[in-house]
């Protein structure tokens, strides 16, 4: 099993308060893509998102996942233990529609080249005024093509890259 990297204090305090900032956090439809220890998507439940559905492929983390997440929140929250592209396929069957959508892949195994364009792929789940939000390593550069980039922001060796369909940042 691979080492999961969590992502940093920093990184996540950044995060937050970017989304507290534009509105997007509170009452939220919230995507936690590779969601590896959860870490992101229970912050995001502390900060009163609706609800949060957790994507992770390895079926153990995503057991941890489901242990981790505070029993005040297991009604607002889903864990999906499911490869990245049959889990968009599965939200997408079941109409699920997201405001925000975070993604935080394994930094340097090439994602930065395949997971915009699979999301663009499946545009409907990101509302029209959604954030997609891709934490990768600084120095990777990533490829897209319908969606908007609206801001790179770096923090050591890992950066927050916001997407959108529309202007938000």
């Amino acid at each position: 099993m691979k080492e999961v990297r969590p992502t940093s204090g920093k990184l996540l305090l950044a995060l937050v308060n970017i989304l507290e900032s534009k509105g997007k956090l509170h009452g939220c439809i919230f995507l936690d893509l590779f969601a590896g220890t959860g870490r992101v998507g229970i912050e995001a439940l502390k900060h009163n998102a609706g609800m949060v559905y957790f994507i992770e492929t390895l079926k153990s983390r995503a057991a941890e996942i489901k242990n981790a997440i505070p029993f005040d929140y297991k009604d607002q929250s889903a864990v999906l233990a499911m490869e990245l592209r049959r889990a968009l396929s599965w939200l997408i069957k079941r109409g699920r529609i997201f405001d925000v959508i975070f993604a935080d892949p394994p930094y340097n195994e090439g994602w930065n080249k395949t997971l915009v364009p699979i999301l663009e792929n499946n545009h409907l789940l990101l509302k029209d005024d959604g954030m997609f939000i891709y934490e990768h390593s600084a120095r990777e550069s990533i490829n897209y093509s319908t969606w908007k980039l609206a801001e790179s922001r770096f923090y050591g060796e890992s950066a927050l890259t916001f997407f959108s369909k529309e202007d938000l940042i």
